[in-house]
């Protein structure tokens, strides 16, 4: 069973749709009993860095986050749910995140000509090739809406690299732990691939 976290930050039900359109059943769940006995765990989001982890705080997901991911289990972080993997983010402020990968979430500096957020479709080029990107082409484009990004204390995380004004970590991957900055569900048909890679692990 596939669950993705429900803690009220972005279009959950499109990450659902997109499971269901490569032959996968996904639940949406904001409960940590479900998301225990789970096969694989989505955390999705769109939105600050800070909400977020005020939401997942109080809905009492922080621990059984971390401990799915300890448990060696399939673990998908999609945009936000990549940012809020690392210690700490600094949207509206300095937000400790849930720790899982040392580093931290930045606001792009970037001259004027480069509009923030960075919003549209971006060239990626693999690092390292983690299991969901099986079977896509080195240089596929992706989708990505956002302001912040990720910079990993260990590069050796770092699966995905695109670039805006300059390289970004744009996909990470450690053993089970995999998350992506860009939007799979946005991505039409390499990003449902993506989807279906991780379903299938």
């Amino acid at each position: 069973m596939i669950a993705i976290i429900d803690y009220q930050m972005g279009n959950l039900r499109s990450v659902q749709k997109a499971f269901e359109k490569v032959g996968y059943a996904a639940i949406i769940t904001s409960d940590r009993r479900e998301l225990e006995q789970a096969s694989h765990v989505v955390l999705p989001g769109v939105g600050a860095f800070g909400d977020a982890m005020f939401e997942l705080t109080k809905r009492e997901l922080v621990a059984p986050i971390q401990e799915f991911v300890a448990s060696g289990k399939p673990f998908l972080g999609i945009c936000l749910g990549l940012q809020l993997l690392f210690e700490v983010g600094f949207e509206g402020g300095e937000f400790a995140g849930l720790g899982i990968l040392r580093g931290e979430c930045v606001k792009f500096q970037l001259p004027a000509e480069y509009k923030v957020p960075h919003m549209g479709w971006n060239q990626c080029h693999f690092v390292r090739r983690a299991p969901i990107f099986a079977d896509v082409a080195e240089g596929t484009h992706f989708y990505f809406v956002h302001s912040y990004y990720v910079v990993p204390r260990d590069e050796n995380v770092i699966a995905v690299t695109a670039d805006y004004g300059g390289p970004f970590c744009a996909a990470v991957w450690r053993d089970n732990l995999f998350a992506t900055q860009f939007h799979p569900e946005k991505s039409q048909h390499e990003g449902l691939k993506v989807l279906k890679n991780f379903a299938a692990l």
